[in-house]
């Protein structure tokens, strides 16, 4: 019994010393696609002007997203943000929140995508 409160007293320690490590990583070099500004500020800029200027975007989707309806041409597929899961549009183009491509998928997929990060899906 002492073994294992040792063990766990020690998995405890390690994990509270990599919390702490994490939390005072420095923000910068971290990879966070919704502040881009560490990599080009102009970048940061430009994202800011287009959330502001489109807050209301029709390809960023809330609520329960009905990919079917999504689909115009009746392809099976739409386009995705790899980043942005609810950036959903049946045209390529950029995201508006992120500035990445749209990636092709098809609506199987984009429903795994959506389901896996925790958006709603109309059935």
């Amino acid at each position: 019994m002492k073994q294992l409160t040792k063990s766990f007293a020690a998995m405890l320690f390690l994990l509270i010393g990599f919390s702490v490590t994490f939390a005072q990583a420095d923000p910068n070099k971290m990879n966070n696609h919704k502040n881009p500004s560490h990599q080009n500020p102009q970048m940061a800029q430009d994202t800011t002007k287009i959330k502001m200027d489109n807050p209301k975007n029709p390809i960023v989707r809330e609520g329960v997203i009905d990919l079917v309806s999504i689909d115009k041409n009746k392809d099976g597929k739409v386009f995705q943000d790899m980043m942005c899961w609810n950036v959903i549009s049946d045209e390529a183009g950029d995201c508006p929140l992120c500035d990445m491509k749209l990636k092709e998928v098809t609506i199987e997929k984009a429903k795994t995508n959506l389901l896996k990060n925790n958006f709603k899906v109309k059935q």
